[in-house]
This record gives structure tokens, C-alpha cells and sequence, in this order.
């Protein structure tokens, strides 16, 4: 009889353990969940800018894209088909991600001349002086909303980069 009352009260106690920990995983998942929406910092990358296709292969081996193997390098990529609207940056960040590429086009205003970098952390415009972070095309300048529009780079081979925009 004692025996018996003795599982009686471990299933009992087994069921309770199964209930609570059914019941902590699903606040515990709700807290994830919460955390991971508002941790998530929104680019707004509804700029002025018109569509355009990015598809641009890089060799780092030609003469031309010889600064993208060191950290810190830089290169333009003028515009033209597949190219963006007035160019492309492209930087070897030296981090990781290892290489960052923004359109140059001005993301604020309709702005003839494309964006320059000399190599600091700010790409700038040349028609309002407006300027916007290499690291992740943040605007620097008090004022302006939009960020400049990055494209994606992906990492072929150690030779080869591909710069999309899809």
C-alpha cells in the first residue's frame, strides 16, 4: 500500500515537472521572440532613389581592384549596365562582414554628381555636403532620415566578389 502511494505521488510529481517545463519554454520563447523584434534596428532604405539592377563580378586579381585586398581599401565602380545609377563603392572593411558596397547616388535629394569617399568612415554628397557611414550607410548629418543604399556583396572565392542588389 505504502509503495503504491509512493508512485502515486512520483507520476503526480512527474506531471507537475512536465507542466512547468512546458510552461517556462513558452515563456521563455515569447521572450525571445520579443527580444529578437525589438533588438531588430530598422535602415530606412526608402530613399528617393529609383529601381535599378546590381550585378557587378569583381576579379581582385586585375590591377584595378588591387586596394580591395587590403583592410581598409577602396574602389569606385563607375556606373553602367548592372552597375547602379551613378556607381558603386565597394570597401574592404577588414571585419566581418568583410566587404561593404554602397550605391553612390545621394539618397536625400535628386543630386547630379555621385557620392564621394577619401577612405574615412563617410561617404558624402557633393550637392548638400550630406554625409552617411561606410560602416553601415547611416545618416551623419542632422537632418536627413535616409540611409545610403547598400548592396549586397557576396564572397565567391578569395579572388572573387559578387555585388547584387537582389
Amino acid at each position: 500500500m505504502r509503495f503504491n502511494t509512493n508512485v502515486q505521488n512520483i507520476c503526480k510529481l512527474q506531471s507537475f515537472t512536465i507542466k512547468l517545463d512546458i510552461t517556462t519554454m513558452q515563456k521563455l520563447f515569447l521572450l525571445l521572440i520579443l527580444v529578437t523584434f525589438f533588438s531588430c534596428e530598422k535602415n530606412n532604405t526608402d530613399d528617393f532613389l529609383p529601381s535599378t539592377s546590381v550585378d557587378v563580378t569583381i576579379n581582385l586579381n586585375l590591377p584595378q581592384y588591387q586596394d580591395l585586398l587590403i583592410p581598409t581599401g577602396w574602389v569606385y565602380i563607375e556606373s553602367g549596365a548592372n552597375k547602379g545609377l551613378q556607381g558603386i563603392i565597394v570597401q574592404n572593411t577588414g571585419l566581418t562582414p568583410k566587404y561593404k558596397a554602397f550605391e553612390r547616388a545621394c539618397p536625400n535629394n535628386d543630386c547630379n554628381s555621385p557620392m564621394t569617399f577619401d577612405g574615412s568612415l563617410k561617404m558624402k554628397c557633393s550637392c548638400d555636403q550630406s554625409e552617411y557611414s561606410i560602416i553601415d550607410g547611416a545618416p551623419q548629418t542632422s537632418g536627413n532620415s535616409h540611409f545610403a543604399r547598400e548592396y549586397r556583396v557576396l564572397v565567391l572565392n578569395s579572388s572573387t566578389i559578387n555585388i547584387t542588389n537582389y
